[in-house]
């Protein structure tokens, strides 16, 4: 039987430094895309797709995504004094229902394997989620939604996947694919980081996981591995044989918030995405392009 996904783990404990200056007092994850800070966009994507229980794993300097999904009784009185209805159902309208987010702390910072390790006790013995904020994928249908479906169909281990071009295989984990068929394709291994020349393929795992709750037993047993941190690819790979594992080729753009070009790439296009925004967006873009 396949067990549902109701809970979804969001590793912020990273401490931001390719974006230095601006994350020395700030996480990261409440960088804004147009006017919502990233780690909004992965929580109401995992909202879309049915999660029910949202688990941070956060570290030191992270009180503000805590604020962050907490009620502002303050700015919610001025709201009403001030007849602003709109803006009360806008800081309001996506939050997450009381006792539905926990948090724990990553007391070091020792890679993605590491952090969900942490979030153990408060999955417990079922299946869960995992989302990288990072990440940003632009879709009419959200990321999370389209694998819970996949899931729901072959179960076991589900990964984001997308091709990429041959000579950045060393930034991503990649896939050893087995049967490919057009979007879902099987994962006969895992290679975290390999150079160009040992890559098994040019499929690369993104930023969000469908994992069985065996994962943490394997997570107990992994040595360091790619950048001396323990790697949440190196447990899953552990796993191939015990339960199926397949990769989903999503639909939609996804854009690396973790890189300053890939940051300012989203804004414009989440910018562009927006209705009410667009043409304004559109003719800043074509203004700069007659400056290049």
């Amino acid at each position: 039987m396949i067990r549902p996904i109701r809970k979804a783990v969001f590793p912020v404990g990273g401490l931001g430094t390719r974006f230095l200056p601006a994350t020395k007092a700030m996480p990261k994850e409440m960088l804004p895309v147009v006017d919502k800070p990233l780690i909004q966009y992965a929580v109401e994507e995992a909202q879309a797709a049915g999660i029910e229980e949202f688990v941070f794993v956060t570290g030191r300097g992270k009180q503000a995504i805590e604020d962050h999904f907490d009620r502002s009784y303050e700015l919610e009185d001025v709201l009403r004094e001030r007849d602003k209805q709109d803006m009360l159902d806008l800081i309001n309208s996506w939050m997450p229902k009381a006792g539905a987010v926990s948090y724990t702390r990553q007391m070091e910072p020792l890679g993605l394997g590491h952090a969900v390790r942490c979030a153990k006790s408060l999955i417990g013995d079922e299946p869960f989620a995992v989302l990288l904020a990072d990440d940003l994928i632009l879709s009419e249908k959200g990321c999370l939604a389209e694998m819970v479906e996949a899931y729901n169909k072959v179960g076991g281990n589900l990964i984001a996947a997308m091709d990429v071009p041959h000579e950045h295989t060393k930034r991503y984990g990649i896939v050893q694919p087995g049967k490919d068929a057009d979007t879902l394709v099987e994962v006969k291994g895992l290679v975290e980081k390999p150079s160009p020349d040992k890559a098994p393929s040019r499929t690369a795992v993104i930023g969000r996981y469908i994992v069985q709750p065996s994962v943490f037993d394997h997570l107990d047993k992994v040595q360091r591995g790619a950048g001396g941190e323990i790697q949440l690819t190196d447990a899953l790979a552990r796993m191939i044989g015990e339960v199926p594992f397949h990769g989903l080729r999503f639909s939609g753009t996804r854009y690396d918030c973790g890189d300053k070009i890939g940051f300012l790439h989203a804004n414009i296009a989440f910018a562009l995405d927006r209705p009410e925004m667009r043409k304004d967006a559109a003719e800043i873009v074509r203004e700069i392009h007659k400056t290049l």
